[in-house]
């Protein structure tokens, strides 16, 4: 089965226990940025599908790490703009469903 998508590190050590056959490479900077966006597309519709959510909001959280890291984007940072927007739009606690808008 061919799959051509971006993988945990110890994967290739668990299919080699597995005695899996499997050919794998190390992604440049160019495809792993590519990669690492459709990763996190991949696991958020992995939350929409299961209701297991704990699992797959790590999986998107580990996602994200990596995202920061290749960016050179501290956690911090994000989570300051996220406060930021909090304060100034509001979360989404009290669960508003905006059903029309006339915009002009």
């Amino acid at each position: 089965m061919k799959y051509n998508k971006l993988i945990r590190d110890r994967i290739p050590e668990i299919l080699e226990n597995k005695g899996v056959n499997f050919s794998s490479h190390i992604a440049d900077d160019t495809e792993y940025w590519k990669k690492l966006k459709l990763k996190i597309v991949e696991e958020a519709t992995e939350f929409a599908k299961d209701d297991n959510a704990k699992e797959e909001l790590a999986d998107i959280l580990e996602v994200m790490h990596a995202i920061l890291d290749h960016k050179n984007i501290t956690f911090e940072s994000i989570e300051e703009i996220r406060l930021k927007k909090k304060r100034d739009r509001g979360g989404f606690a009290k669960k508003i469903i905006l059903d029309e808008a006339d915009e002009d």
